[in-house]
């Protein structure tokens, strides 16, 4: 980094930082919605909740419709 751009680019420093900011919790919400680990335990999590009751039989579909939609990325 030149004395030039360290003189001029120090005021913007703050915008870099949440543009990185935005970038990385962009990218941890890609590996969350891609992730097969974490897709199956939302799954699991969904089978347990209709298996003990918590939620109906459409609430499951529906749910399990709404994590595969979103690893599809729709």
């Amino acid at each position: 980094m030149g004395l030039g751009t360290l003189l001029f680019g120090w005021p913007l420093m703050p915008i870099y930082a949440v543009i990185k900011l935005g970038e990385m919790l962009r990218d941890q919400v890609e590996r969350e919605t891609h992730d097969p680990v974490v897709v199956r335990r939302h799954l699991e999590q969904v089978e347990e909740a209709r298996a003990t009751g918590r939620i109906s039989e459409e609430e499951a579909a529906r749910a399990v419709e709404e994590i595969m939609q979103r690893m599809a990325g729709r």
